[in-house]
């Protein structure tokens, strides 16, 4: 029984292997006759239409901004950088795909490092500091014998502005800053010329104001008590000689007029004697406290009139010579923008300051309001004249690189030429050029650095070469090497 169990299994095994086989086979069968239906199907497509119009159905729509045709995107919308919508590409379905493709081609003139654009190579690579070369087409940068020929789109990536070159007055105005000091001129210190001691002082505080003739504090010294005896002694004497003698003496020793009268009509001697103040101002330092002992060398106190006030400015080495007396100046605060005060120049400091290779410049200015207080840094303006039937462009055009001075003059629509110039006077935003460039042409004030940099044009006039006459130039400096 058990040997008939095994002969059923090994047939049963036998006959499965065979189906399996066998649907195998009909499978291969079935996908060879999809794939040669596949084949058919797509030749009888190709036979129907042209290879341009079944491409032309795989493409897809791209769209792109009128004002930023580097915006390029794969369905509608808005610009990122201006808002404008997106408008569709139009391709020419005329022309041939090889035809295109030449005539989107671009020639590169030269490679560029980025941020070196005088290390320039006639292959791609990597510039000393490690970046990607940069191409430069010829398309976009078209060298002639006048200049440089820079097309529309160029010019729009880099942002380039112009100036004209005007012929004027050059007024030399000095940009300084300076701060606001005391006129020292309506200081006054308070000293004793004896030894004593303070009574009933009547200022407490420093910022204190005080009016002319008025009480400051009281002082018992028996050097001034013996004098004033002295005086009464030769007052009832009738001595005119040690009268006078006498009242020179109180005289010396800071005791006004008023109080000696005071003591020739009484002839009686006070114990304290009033100090007042010599003029109107504010108490700037006060040095004492009640009862405190004085003597000559002990400063007591400061007094300043504040109606009056110096402002100290610091001049540039290279404008010293411009500065004069009595020039009109403008100061101008932090904490109130927009409000200018005027005053003049009231004396120059005979030396230079070491340090800071400046010169100092003392200016004076009313202050009935005391709006200007000690110690405020000010912003400072000196007219210093004006320099007539002068050529002058914005300090930003000019292009300095090592001795070399130039300008790139826009000579015509998109075209540009490289000029070296002489500059003189530099005021403000605008400098002197002595030759080089006649009125009316048309300088350039600012473009990009290779594109992403408006810090100058240095980048953009090494550029605009032609590389033939740069390789002469290089080839020059190696010869004379």
């Amino acid at each position: 029984m058990a040997a008939t169990d095994k002969q059923g299994i090994h047939r049963f095994n036998k006959q499965s292997r065979l189906v399996l086989i066998l649907l195998l086979i009909l499978l291969l069968i079935a996908a060879g006759f999809t794939v040669s239906w596949l084949f058919s199907k797509s030749a009888s497509i190709l036979e129907n239409e042209s290879a341009l119009e079944h491409s032309a159905k795989h493409l897809d729509a791209d769209y792109q901004c009128p004002m930023h045709p580097d915006v390029i995107r794969d369905e509608p919308g808005n610009c990122p950088i201006c808002g404008m919508d997106l408008v569709p590409i139009e391709s020419d379905m005329n022309e041939p795909e090889h035809s295109d493709k030449a005539s989107t081609e671009k020639q590169i003139l030269y490679w560029v490092a980025p941020m070196d654009d005088s290390y320039r190579r006639d292959q791609p690579g990597k510039s000393p500091m490690g970046m990607d070369l940069v191409p430069v087409y010829a398309e976009d940068n078209t060298a002639t014998a006048d200049g440089v020929r820079i097309s529309p789109e160029v010019e729009h990536n880099l942002g380039v502005r112009t100036a004209v070159v005007e012929s004027g007055k050059l007024w030399r105005k000095i940009n300084t800053v300076g701060y606001v000091t005391l006129d020292e001129s309506r200081v006054s210190h308070i000293h004793l010329r004896v030894d004593g001691w303070i009574e009933n002082l009547a200022v407490n505080i420093e910022g204190d104001r005080v009016k002319k003739g008025q009480r400051l504090f009281d002082v018992y010294s028996p050097e001034l008590l013996n004098a004033m005896a002295e005086y009464v002694q030769t007052l009832r004497s009738s001595n005119q000689r040690l009268t006078d003698a006498a009242q020179g003496k109180l005289r010396a020793l800071g005791v006004s007029e008023s109080q000696i009268k005071q003591l020739s009509s009484t002839r009686r001697v006070p114990q304290t004697i009033s100090i007042h103040a010599p003029q109107d101002g504010v108490v700037t330092m006060l040095n004492v406290r009640e009862g405190m002992y004085l003597q000559p060398q002990t400063q007591v106190m400061t007094l300043a009139d504040l109606s009056s006030v110096w402002v100290l400015a610091d001049v540039f080495e290279g404008q010293s010579d411009w500065v004069q007396k009595q020039q009109s100046a403008e100061v101008s605060l932090l904490y109130q923008p927009g409000k200018l005060w005027q005053g003049k120049v009231d004396h120059i400091y005979p030396v230079l300051n070491q340090a800071t290779r400046s010169l100092q410049v003392r200016l004076q200015f009313a202050n009935p309001e005391e709006q200007l207080k000690p110690n405020m840094y000010a912003n400072v303006v000196i007219y210093a004249g004006a320099l007539d039937n002068v050529l002058s462009v914005p300090r930003e055009a000019v292009i300095r690189s090592g001795n070399q001075q130039r300008l790139i003059i826009k000579t015509d629509e998109g075209r540009y030429q490289a000029r070296q110039v002489v500059p003189g006077l530099e005021s403000g935003e605008w400098i002197e050029i002595r030759s080089g460039v006649r009125e009316g042409e048309r300088v350039v004030t600012s473009a990009q650095f290779l594109i992403d940099s408006e810090a100058g044009l240095k980048a953009s006039l090494n550029r605009m070469q032609p590389p033939a006459e740069q390789m002469q130039h290089e080839q020059a400096q190696e010869t004379a090497q």
